[in-house]
């Protein structure tokens, strides 16, 4: 169990009402921090949130020889890789710790110095997210790689060469791990069946403004021409479509009204419509979007997470919350990872009526539907939440749980909040400020 300096007491039952911020997306703005590593000049990242994952890749970088600073803007890093270095081993590991951002570091690491290291990686425990294939990528683009006690030691004995890939799955982290390696390999590299994220296209504006050259095709298709040499960037990251969704569940969940600052359309078009189909009500402005539940009884839905255009696996948790609320049955297929409906077994402890099923229920394709996964489920509302007792698994699960217990009668106690630093700002603040009844244990009440 947590300590009580992770351990936050929420006090139900009222609705979230006001206006928060989002920031620079989590799953783009540390990997536009390990493009920096590739750069022969100072890069200039803007809209930067302050999570853990950024604390940790600046770690890193500054590890290798990277200054990294302030820029003149809140939210503005500045980074200067002009003397990038070999960093200690144990140094790495200890900074790595519970991220699996490091593994990202290999390319560019190739490039630079001609060698890399990579530890055991972390991450948030919501099923397989193998790495071997980015490992099987770095050997087709040259790389040499001994597997040792403390991790993965990795070779370039001549310049990386372009190559030929085709991905069993539209991995993100894949499809990012080509890119920052093949930018500066010799010849053409082609990556087919890649990940076309939002964040991933951020991150080819991120490359294509160091003077990469890529191309992108509507059949997910990519392909990048090595470089002799990339220069620094400055770019403004794109919004958290993820955290704005959770926001706008928490909106629904609770009955509320938040207007979310920086929320962005374009990235979030297939999780409006799906919002809309459940009875929620939103507002589309020039500099964000309000989420409000708009009275009446919500609708059950059935619904099926994909990869990019599809409905994001990280939207499913929050918006899970929400639909205990909803009248009827709603299906829930998830397609992504096999167990991130581990969490709702807490919901049923507060009150909800959830069942898991092994079978696919839907016709999506799915990653693990005969492997024995509980990876559907239905829910059956509207029903009460209680307070109760609960333990975050994982980074969306545990926002999930602060919305379930944000939304029951009662108070709960949510321990290894900590947590959720990894991809929410200033997540208390931000529960303060839309009114929600939170307190430390043996800090004063906020």
């Amino acid at each position: 169990m947590t300590g009580t300096d992770d351990v936050l007491l929420v006090h139900g039952g009222t609705p979230l009402e006001g206006e928060i911020r989002v920031r620079g997306a989590k799953n783009l703005v540390p990997k536009a921090m390990v493009a920096a590593l590739l750069g022969s000049g100072p890069s200039r990242l803007r809209n930067v949130p302050d999570i853990r994952d950024v604390r940790v890749v600046r770690g890193l970088l500054q590890l290798h020889g990277v200054t990294v600073r302030p820029g003149e803007e809140p939210g503005e890093l500045v980074m200067d890789p002009t003397h990038v270095e070999s960093a200690n081993v144990a140094d790495i590991d200890a900074h790595a710790g519970s991220s699996r951002i490091p593994i990202l570091f290999c390319g560019p690491l190739l490039h630079r110095l001609g060698h890399a290291f990579i530890p055991g990686l972390g991450g948030c425990d919501i099923g397989g997210r193998p790495i071997d294939f980015h490992f099987e990528v770095l050997r087709q683009f040259g790389a040499k790689i001994e597997k040792r006690d403390d991790g993965q030691y990795l070779e370039a004995p001549r310049r990386l060469r372009g190559t030929k890939i085709r991905l069993p799955y539209p991995s993100v982290g894949a499809t990012e791990q080509v890119l920052l390696t093949a930018v500066l390999a010799e010849g053409v590299t082609e990556l087919s069946n890649a990940a076309v994220e939002p964040e991933i296209e951020d991150l080819i504006c991120v490359l294509q403004k160091m003077g990469a050259i890529i191309a992108m095709d509507t059949d997910r298709t990519i392909r990048i021409t090595g470089v002799d040499k990339l220069g620094g960037y400055t770019h403004r990251a794109l919004s958290d479509r993820l955290e704005a969704a959770s926001w706008a569940s928490a909106a629904l969940a609770t009955e509320g009204d938040i207007y979310v600052r920086g929320a962005q359309q374009r990235s979030m078009m297939t999780f409006l419509n799906t919002y809309r189909k459940v009875g929620g009500a939103f507002e589309i402005g020039d500099e964000g979007i309000r989420f409000w539940h708009p009275g009446g009884r919500l609708k059950s839905i059935a619904l099926e997470t994909d990869v990019h255009p599809g409905f994001q696996t990280d939207w499913q948790q929050p918006l899970v919350v929400a639909l205990t609320q909803a009248t009827g049955l709603s299906i829930v297929h998830e397609t992504v990872y096999e167990s991130r409906l581990g969490f709702t077994s807490a919901l049923n402890q507060m009150g909800a009526h959830i069942q898991l099923y092994r079978e696919c229920l839907g016709s999506s394709d799915c990653r693990f539907g005969q492997r024995n996964f509980l990876h559907s489920a239905v829910v059956s509302g509207p029903t009460k939440l209680q307070g109760a007792d609960l333990v975050i698994p994982d980074l969306r699960g545990g926002f999930s749980y602060l919305i379930a217990a944000l939304a029951a009668q009662g108070t709960s106690r949510v321990h290894g909040i900590e947590l959720i630093n990894r991809g929410y700002e200033n997540f208390m603040q931000k529960l303060v400020e839309l009114g929600a009844k939170v307190e430390l244990p043996g800090a004063t009440t906020v």
